[in-house]
């Protein structure tokens, strides 16, 4: 595993797009067999890699000896999801291969 940690610096509304889903939750299908799309809003949060604050011993001047430069944007539809980010928070970010 490996681990970074971003800080968010932006959080944009627009207008998106996602699955109408039917009473069971699942993708509804036009004729055609394609996925019906229903407006929704979409929120983009943006992040960048931590940077180091002069005190050797504070974590984000370690992630930033590691890795001082680094983009992350999420385009999220999930209103759960996208509310729990806020502008000037810090996340970490663990990635995991997948087998």
């Amino acid at each position: 595993m490996v681990r970074a940690k971003f800080k968010v610096a932006s959080i944009k509304r627009s207008e998106g797009s996602k699955d109408k889903l039917d009473a069971e939750g699942r993708p509804e299908k036009d004729a055609k067999g394609y996925a019906v799309r229903v407006p929704c809003e979409m929120v983009s949060i943006e992040a960048y890699a931590v940077y180091g604050n002069g005190d050797p011993t504070h974590e984000n001047t370690k992630f930033w000896q590691a890795s001082p430069s680094g983009k992350l944007t999420l385009d999220c539809v999930n209103e759960a999801a996208s509310s729990q980010f806020k502008v000037g928070q810090e996340f970490h970010l663990d990635m995991t291969p997948v087998s």
